[in-house]
């Protein structure tokens, strides 16, 4: 074999093991073990794909990766959408996943929400709809009736936990899948039961068990104070919750509720209105909705943070009682705000 063939030979082969290496081997320009990026809808051509995925490094060199891939990728096919790469994937790999649209699942993750712009955030924040959308569609009762609430009861929709989602997942696709959540939470445990046995429906249960959420973090005061407002709500006697006022300032920075508080017009002051608040003040656990479920029977009437900020509370069956502890609980309270005062650094 001549030189100049051998020359010819290893030269191909240099140039196939190249070829292999672009394709086969890693292809990603980042440390991290994932990273993700976005194909926004209407920029789905070539230079829009190549130019998000730039941005965000996700391939180490994109004119390489534009070679390696143009016979794999029609690029008049790409969907829009979110697409996670993992550390070291190839670009054979990260092609295929173009090609196929193979989305990221996004995670929804529900805990603690209060208030309607809290939610829209946490939507506007994880998929393709803004929070400005996802207000409009929570405002809307004609959005909302296909799920069987109204704009006052739609947190009872929401059993807080994790949802996997698609980017692109729209909004009835979300509380379709909420909807359906809510639905095998209360098929479960005989909860539908317990709630009938207490002459509640699961939606009075969840709203009660908002109230009590924002109550304590207490499960064993969780317990006594919703046998507080089951008594308080079987005898008609206003509920008088404080979580509720704070809910009608939508200001849940607030440590005491003064009187000129309990004046607010709002549906939602327990103070004025008997009964339930028009719907929920937060999306309580499932925990403590269980806790309504299985309050103890009782003739607490009462109660009252504990004077040592200890966050439990006295429970009391009669005023007069109530009454002691709340005056102790008051003076702790003015001698702790006036330290907290002495304490601020002064303008």
């Amino acid at each position: 074999m001549s030189k100049i063939v051998k020359f010819l030979l290893v030269g191909f082969l240099l140039v196939v093991a190249f070829l292999c290496w672009m394709i086969y081997g890693s292809g990603t320009g980042f440390s991290e073990k994932t990273r993700s990026f976005i194909i926004e809808p209407g920029k789905t051509d070539k230079a829009a794909v190549l130019q998000v995925m730039q941005q965000n490094d996700i391939v180490f060199n994109t004119g390489l990766f534009s070679l390696a891939s143009s016979r794999m990728i029609d690029w008049s096919k790409i969907k829009p959408g979110k697409y996670e790469v993992k550390k070291g994937q190839s670009t054979f790999s990260i092609a295929k996943m173009l090609k196929n649209g193979r989305f990221a699942s996004v995670n929804l993750v529900i805990n603690r929400l209060r208030i309607k712009e809290d939610l829209a955030k946490l939507i506007g924040k994880n998929f393709s709809t803004d929070s400005t959308a996802v207000m409009e569609f929570l405002n809307s009762n004609q959005s909302l009736e296909p799920f069987g609430v109204d704009t006052s009861t739609v947190f009872t929709l929401i059993i807080p936990d994790t949802y996997t989602f698609y980017w692109n997942t729209s909004l009835q696709n979300i509380f379709a899948r909420l909807a359906d959540a809510k639905k095998s939470f209360w098929n479960k445990n005989n909860r539908k039961a317990k709630a009938e046995a207490i002459q509640f429906t699961p939606e009075q249960v969840y709203i009660l068990a908002s109230i009590v959420e924002e109550e304590t973090n207490y499960d064993s005061d969780k317990l006594k104070i919703a046998s507080v407002y089951t008594n308080r709500l079987n005898k008609e006697m206003p509920l008088q919750a404080c979580p509720t006022i704070k809910y009608a300032m939508k200001d849940f920075t607030l440590t005491r509720i003064y009187e000129k508080y309990l004046f607010n017009p709002s549906p939602y002051n327990t103070y004025r209105k008997k009964g339930l608040p028009p719907g929920p003040i937060c999306t309580p656990s499932p925990k403590t909705i269980d806790i309504i479920l299985d309050a103890p029977k009782t003739d607490y009437l009462f109660f009252v943070a504990k004077s040592d900020f200890s966050g439990y509370h006295h429970f009391s069956s009669n005023f007069k009682e109530h009454s002691q502890y709340a005056k102790e609980y008051q003076k702790a309270l003015d001698i702790y705000m006036a330290k907290k005062q002495q304490n601020e650094p002064k303008p």
